[in-house]
């Protein structure tokens, strides 16, 4: 039998006594109600010979029967509903290997947005799932927790003239009839179960990648992400053969909260990537990198997300350096290590430790950027002190070994110790490695990156704080992630008249960059420049009601809240913009703007 699962403070599934093996949803899509109404059926395995129970976690789900699959019905008791982690589904299975439920999701499930015709390009409705990190419970009663995984097929129904998505096998063309099936037939854990409906098209990138978009947006989708197929040839390089069949993107409209959501096959994105000019497409390689990190070995608890994010953030940036070389990858070090400073300045010193401390939490709520960055530089000091050569075949041996299982911490690092810190002659104290993991902030021994790009910026931010006319600056050839480094260097206290000569030229305010976007909106609250220029203040409102991508709105709308002022000016926009937000950012913004 296979290891123990490991228990989940997040999940009331019992997997080490019976455990869900497969999964077969049936469902109508029903628009005019905001509802998602079928069954599910459970293919189970019993771990414990003595166990007669099966628990599922749900929230606010209308369960209107449960029974074994000749229809015969079985008892079965809601438990007492919890706001996060909903009501425990307890269901008498004796030694049954399937069962049935029936059920209805409320409108209010957390995971689905429903979004009215006027919200979309195409002007029909549309509807997308989220259910990272514990939200699959409001749209499936599941076993979710990322250590429990599940292979699944769907019957989904929808108006005739909307296609329907799943991160499964997916069709390219609209049924006839609006009935779509599917089938994942890899094992998954809940959180990558994922449903989208919308008008929708499909072109293709390469002979096992492509792109679906409303008509409006999807050429100019394919062009941005012309490099998918180089970036699966990259990863496949690095770290082993790419094991879901196709990769192809969806892009959502901009009430999506992530800048991606990595659901094997299908990965959903944000149309804020779509900078017109290939800028941003690293998301493009996050996501994929999660084709190994996370989707293919899964943190075993959130307590655990460092495993994913960390690792994929890594393996990004060497998708990076293989596509478009080294000194573009160094920029995006550099500027991840002044997003990790920030982030261990904002997070209370518990939760910037790379294992942490959900329990009792909304894993919504934990640190944002701390699992991404900080992991990410363990892996570059890890790799720079046993040479990437060495640590390269540790990484791919380790996708290999542990493909389609769960990952925790303590296991981890005692298969890095025995199969890579060991053989190298490296002890833990070399690495300083309780610092990085069971410590706060950033250790003394982080790597540190050059960059001459910014070097350059550095070198144009003196001159203008020196006196020199905005003008005169030489910024010929700059690429975003330059611009991005700009305007984080200019200092608070800079000055309005210095604000508007460099909005004036440069056009911040009006930048469809969303990192150029939001750098310059935070500099401009910061600094109370917003509340001074009339045409800043409508880019910010025009911002913030544009998009919904959590990381991004969340930093403009904390900027605001530090003062009386511009608390007062968030939560006036808010008014307006939260019902377009997803319940992800509603639920981020309500936290930022509550004192």
């Amino acid at each position: 039998m296979p290891r123990s699962f490991i228990a989940d403070p997040h999940s009331h599934a019992r997997p080490n006594e019976v455990v869900v093996r497969h999964l077969t949803l049936d469902l109508d899509v029903d628009f005019d109600s905001h509802r998602l109404t079928g069954r599910a059926t459970y293919d189970l395995e019993h771990r414990d010979q003595q166990a007669t129970r099966l628990v599922l976690d749900t929230w606010q789900l209308d369960v209107v029967a449960v029974g074994d699959v000749d229809g015969n019905d079985l008892p079965f008791s809601l438990g007492t509903h919890d706001p996060v982690l909903g009501s425990a589904l307890t269901i008498e299975v004796g030694a049954l290997d399937r069962v049935v439920v029936q059920y209805a999701t409320s409108p209010e499930a957390r995971a689905v947005q429903w979004l009215e015709p006027e919200q979309t390009a195409s002007g029909k409705p549309f509807l997308f799932t989220q259910s990272q990190p514990i939200l699959a419970r409001t749209w499936i009663p599941c076993q979710d927790s990322p250590g429990i995984r599940v292979t699944y097929d769907a019957a989904v129904r929808v108006p005739s003239d909307l296609l329907a998505l799943m991160s499964a096998e997916n069709p390219t063309e609209r049924s006839t009839d609006g009935r779509y099936e599917f089938s994942m037939p890899q094992p998954v854990p809940s959180y990558l179960i994922a449903l989208a409906v919308g008008d929708l098209e499909f072109r293709e990138l390469g002979a096992r990648s492509g792109v679906y978009a409303e008509a409006s947006v999807v050429e100019g989708a394919a062009w941005e992400f012309a490099d998918t197929e180089a970036m699966i040839e990259a990863a496949e390089r690095l770290y082993g053969p790419y094991r879901w069949g196709r990769y192809d993107i969806l892009v959502l409209p901009p009430s999506f909260p992530y800048g991606g959501m990595e659901n094997p096959r299908l990965t959903f994105a944000t149309p804020t990537i779509l900078a017109g000019d290939r800028s941003l497409v690293t998301l493009i390689a996050h996501e994929l990198a999660h084709s190994w990190s996370g989707n293919l070995v899964t943190n075993a608890t959130w307590n655990d997300i460092w495993l994913n994010e960390g690792f994929t953030v890594y393996f990004e940036t060497r998708i990076d350096e293989e596509v478009y070389g080294a000194p573009y990858t160094t920029m995006l070090l550099r500027l991840g290590r002044q997003d990790l400073e920030r982030a261990v300045a904002d997070e209370t010193p518990r939760d910037t430790w790379l294992e942490l401390d959900l329990a009792g939490r909304d894993p919504d709520e934990g640190p944002t950027k701390i699992p991404y960055e900080k992991g990410s530089l363990f892996l570059r000091l890890i790799e720079e002190t046993v040479g990437r050569e060495r640590f390269d075949a540790f990484l791919r041996d380790y996708f290999d070994r542990f493909a389609f299982e769960s990952m925790d911490t303590a296991t981890f690092l005692k298969h890095l110790s025995d199969e890579l810190l060991d053989p190298a002659g490296v002890s833990a104290d070399d690495l300083q490695l309780e610092a990085w993991v069971h410590g706060p902030g950033v250790p003394s021994n982080a790597p540190d990156y050059a960059a001459d790009a910014f070097d350059r910026v550095d070198e144009q931010v003196a001159a203008l704080l020196g006196g020199a006319d905005v003008a005169t600056l030489d910024t010929d050839g700059w690429v975003s992630h330059q611009w991005v480094h700009f305007v984080r260097a200019l200092p608070v206290d800079v000055g309005a008249a210095t604000l508007r000569a460099v909005d004036g030229r440069f056009g911040f305010s009006a930048s469809g960059n969303i990192e150029i976007a939001t750098a310059w909106l935070e500099l401009a609250v910061a600094s109370g420049y917003v509340f001074e220029e009339p045409d800043v203040d409508r880019a910010l409102a025009d911002f913030l009601h544009r998009h919904g991508r959590a990381l991004y709105i969340r930093r403009v709308y904390t900027r605001l809240a530090a003062s009386e002022r511009g608390l007062e000016r968030a939560r006036e926009i808010y008014a307006t913009a939260r019902p377009t937000y997803h319940s992800v950012s509603q639920a981020v913004i309500d936290r930022t703007l509550t004192p």
